[in-house]
């Protein structure tokens, strides 16, 4: 009789313990550390932006505008993450990074690489078309620990300055993520400095390749629906910053979060995107 129970309680936990877990993924531009941002400078925001990720622990979280020294700092203080990622200046340490931190406990790093959003995108340091400033993609693939499951992460920065730069960075990454879909599931996220009424955002969009996630949410959307606030107020009409993924990957909600202090203050001058995920 002992047994008899014992084989229907394996076969009633077996299911539940064979349905995939959800993914958290982040993405969050930190604002570079600038001294003459004075009170909204990065000595003062890096612990709120710490606990942010212990808080919300996100499998993955890609930044932005992330200086070598800032990605240093918040490595001492989340032990549980890694992060790759090389400067834009010069493809090792120098300029911000499109750095990517995932939690160790849950993936497995398996390849990573940045190009340039340029016509010479294996050039380091290569500017694209009209852009004020060198910009990077830098993606990852990763394997869940929980069911094997490889996927593809890429983490982006358009320029602020350059119309052409932004379109054309959208096709060439349109164009990368298309080769790389074929083998796996791919997630792209970033700050893209564009609005989704915008020809980047139908470029990324308009040929069922890459999905915008806010969109797909299967529970809905919560919080603003713009990303910019320049430490200011929040900006309406400036949803910038964007996690997209390909239709083989379930959304189940999506939140653009507010983060202030007791004295008001953002943690960042964007804020925060998030969605949870379930792999195919």
């Amino acid at each position: 009789m002992m047994r008899f129970y014992l084989t229907l309680f394996l076969l009633a936990a077996t299911p539940a313990l064979s349905q995939p877990l959800p993914l958290r993924i982040v993405t969050y531009n930190l604002r570079y550390d600038n001294p003459a941002d004075g009170p909204n400078a990065w000595p003062h925001r890096i612990d709120r932006i710490a606990a942010f990720v212990r808080f919300y622990e996100p499998e993955v979280m890609g930044v932005q505008e992330a200086l070598r020294s800032m990605l240093d700092s918040l490595q001492t203080r989340l032990p549980g993450y890694h992060w790759v990622g090389v400067g834009r200046a010069d493809g090792r340490n120098a300029g911000e990074f499109s750095a990517i931190f995932y939690r160790t406990d849950r993936l497995e790093l398996l390849k990573t690489h940045t190009f340039w959003l340029s016509p010479n995108p294996e050039v380091p340091g290569s500017k694209g078309w009209d852009a004020a400033f060198e910009r990077i993609c830098t993606w990852a693939l990763f394997r869940d620990r929980q069911n094997s499951q490889e996927f593809f992460v890429f983490n982006t920065h358009f320029d602020h300055v350059g119309v052409q730069a932004r379109l054309e960075s959208a096709r060439l990454l349109h164009h990368v993520i298309a080769q790389n879909a074929r083998t796996a599931p791919v997630m792209l996220i970033g700050d893209f400095n564009t609005t989704e009424d915008t020809p980047p955002y139908q470029v990324l969009t308009s040929d069922g390749l890459l999905y915008d996630a806010l969109y797909r949410a299967e529970h809905g959307h919560y919080g603003p629906r713009t990303t910019w606030n320049g430490f200011k107020a929040l900006e309406p009409g400036q949803r910038i910053d964007f996690i997209f993924v390909t239709e083989n990957i379930r959304v189940l909600r999506h939140a653009i979060l507010v983060d202030l202090d007791e004295a008001g203050r953002f943690a960042s001058d964007h804020l925060p995107v998030v969605a949870d995920v379930l792999l195919p």
